[in-house]
């Protein structure tokens, strides 16, 4: 698998897993939302996140959780805009990542610093995105998604999930690098349109996941596949997260998406100590 990542002029290796810290701008995400959404604890989390140890910090200002009312290329970056240049400014040796599936959105962050366009709608939601990230020459995230995050939880439907969702992973892989996009991540898109039961096959079958030959990012921070098993909210999932960190780092995850970047670091270190022990 291919680990080394190309992130405006420098080259990020996955040899050994990374964690992405979230920083959600909006006043509406399923956990912290509105939170952050102010310059100076946003300044404060960042600042926290990267002396925890996270290596990209990733950006977004729309709620995708599931019913999300979506807001337009606008006004998302209206919620971007001023956090970004202080973010730069402050932490301007930071790895940034933009969330966002507008690929007006994407371009603009861009040209502000972000080195990463992470798209939780893999291209289906704007049609100009791959083209964008083409001409942009940045790492693409991309994501798998059954529908849009107002309709994906509303019955999702597979024959297989884990077949079906690496198929579309692989096709758009492929239509990526023929337009010459080099530096892929996958993601398999937990929580996107799937069941709870959909979500645990995924993540059992993350090794086969792993022959699309790129990066695997893996996104399970406080999500209700933990919260629906242990009758839990998500105020109250982070040992849960941790577990299933761990599992998805076994089965060859190579990036974290995460709330909580101290206790996913651990596991990255830790589970690095337990393969480093079998290989003596």
């Amino acid at each position: 698998m291919k680990k080394l990542v190309k992130t405006g002029g420098m080259l990020l290796d996955l040899s050994t897993p990374a964690v992405m810290g979230i920083l959600n701008v909006t006043p509406d995400s399923f956990f912290d939302g509105g939170s952050f959404a102010g310059e100076k604890p946003a300044l404060e989390h960042v600042g926290q996140m990267l002396s925890a140890g996270a290596t990209i910090i990733d950006i977004g200002a729309q709620s995708t959780r599931p019913g999300a009312t979506p807001v337009d290329a606008e006004t998302e970056w209206q919620r971007l805009n001023t956090i970004l240049r202080a973010i730069k400014k402050e932490f301007p040796g930071a790895l940034l990542s933009i969330d966002t599936f507008h690929a007006a959105v994407a371009e603009r962050a861009v040209n502000e610093g972000c080195a990463i366009v992470n798209d939780i709608s893999g291209g289906t939601m704007d049609s100009t995105m791959f083209e964008t990230v083409a001409r942009l020459k940045v790492p693409y995230i991309l994501m798998h998604i059954q529908g849009t995050p107002q309709t994906m939880q509303q019955q999702p439907t597979y024959e297989n999930v884990v077949t079906e969702v690496y198929r579309h992973l692989h096709e758009r892989i492929r239509e990526l690098r023929l337009m010459g996009v080099d530096d892929v991540i996958a993601d398999p898109g937990f929580g996107f349109g799937k069941t709870v039961a959909q979500n645990y096959q995924l993540l059992h079958q993350l090794p086969f996941l792993c022959t699309l030959d790129v990066p695997l990012l893996v996104g399970l921070s406080r999500k209700s596949m933990i919260n629906k098993i242990l009758n839990c909210t998500a105020e109250n999932a982070l040992n849960g997260t941790t577990v299933l960190n761990t599992l998805a780092l076994t089965g060859g995850a190579s990036l974290l998406r995460v709330h909580d970047v101290k206790q996913a670091v651990e596991a990255v270190q830790l589970v690095k100590a337990f393969e480093s022990a079998a290989q003596k």
